[in-house]
């Protein structure tokens, strides 16, 4: 294969003490406690995080026009995309070997980058860097740091067959990384908007999720694209797919659904939109029946990517991972038929 048939693709991550997800963390906790209270609240929180402030503000609102993006690719076990897929287990683990003693003299805040080279088959056969920072003591060396995190976290988390003589390796590339979080740092909630879906791979329509009731379609519709496309991919209509979805103020219907299986499909778009428009409640009601959307769940997906937390159900033949959001009836599996 020839070099000019090879690409890139690179995504980040960031950990759950980084302070753009410390504020989308306490978006959703205030989020949830409205919930609690009252499974109808209407919310759309936003914080910012500084060094010892952190503001919350309600806007209120009900939805508005916009376009929602949805995605999955049959590359890895939870249909998400190389890049993404492994920058958020690089940044788990950082948080792991924290939390765990394993790393005692690593703080909260840092971020993963990893580089994924595919073939001209768009399928991933190699990384080919891998980015990480993250904050520690002022007692560790940057050696002793840089090692460390070479074998307890790249090493111990990153497929060995992915891995060659030639994967770059930036760790802690700066050097010192003491001062972290909001002290080092402002975050505000939703500034992690593409580290929350597909690292880039997949479209995303512009609006955060964090923060946000399920009325805002900005999430709840983004949600049922994701489980839209990941029903086409498990049900091996398509290698992948994309869904767009989008909607007016105050029209209940989307103004367009679309389906772009990049060429993998096995059916026509059309014939695969239709399938969706059959199969799936695509107003702001049905959505959020659909997929059970007023608990107070969203604070699980503040950190680590807002459409990557799965569970296993059996459909039939199939095992298929779905969203945490998914519907606690039996998942819908797209045929032909």
């Amino acid at each position: 294969m020839s070099a000019a048939e090879r690409f890139l693709f690179t995504s980040e991550s960031v950990t759950e003490g980084h302070p753009d997800k410390i504020a989308d963390q306490v978006s959703d906790a205030i989020l949830d406690a409205c919930l609690e209270q009252d499974p109808y609240s209407r919310v759309a929180c936003e914080t910012l995080t500084a060094t010892g402030i952190a503001m919350g503000v309600d806007t209120g609102g009900a939805g508005d026009q916009g376009m929602m993006f949805g995605y999955a690719t049959n590359e890895t076990p939870e249909l998400m995309p190389t890049p993404i897929s492994l920058a958020h287990k690089l940044t788990r683990k950082l948080s792991e070997v924290r939390k765990s003693g394993k790393l005692p003299y690593l703080r909260p805040d840092g971020k993963s980058q990893v580089t994924v080279e595919y073939d001209a088959n768009h399928k991933p056969v190699r990384i080919d860097a891998v980015v990480i920072s993250s904050q520690h003591s002022e007692t560790i060396s940057t050696e002793e740091l840089r090692a460390d995190i070479l074998k307890y976290v790249i090493q111990a988390t990153l497929p060995a067959e992915l891995l060659d003589e030639n994967t770059k390796y930036h760790i802690n590339p700066t050097g010192r990384f003491v001062i972290g979080g909001p002290m080092g740092d402002t975050g505000l909630t939703g500034r992690k908007i593409i580290v929350d879906t597909y690292g880039g791979m997949g479209r995303h329509g512009g609006g955060a999720f964090s923060g946000k009731d399920p009325t805002k379609v900005d999430r709840s519709a983004a949600y049922l694209a994701r489980y839209i496309a990941k029903n086409i991919v498990a049900a091996g209509l398509a290698e992948r797919c994309e869904v767009q979805l989008a909607y007016a103020i105050g029209v209940a219907e989307p103004v367009s659904v679309r389906v772009d299986t990049f060429g993998t499909g096995t059916i026509s778009e059309p014939a695969l939109v239709a399938l969706v428009r059959k199969n799936f409640s695509l107003t702001p009601k049905g959505i959020i029946e659909s997929l059970n959307l007023r608990r107070p769940i969203y604070k699980k997906t503040a950190a680590y990517g807002q459409v990557t937390f799965t569970q296993t159900r059996r459909a039939g033949p199939r095992t298929c991972p779905f969203v945490l959001l998914s519907p606690t009836n039996s998942p819908i599996i797209l045929t032909t038929g």
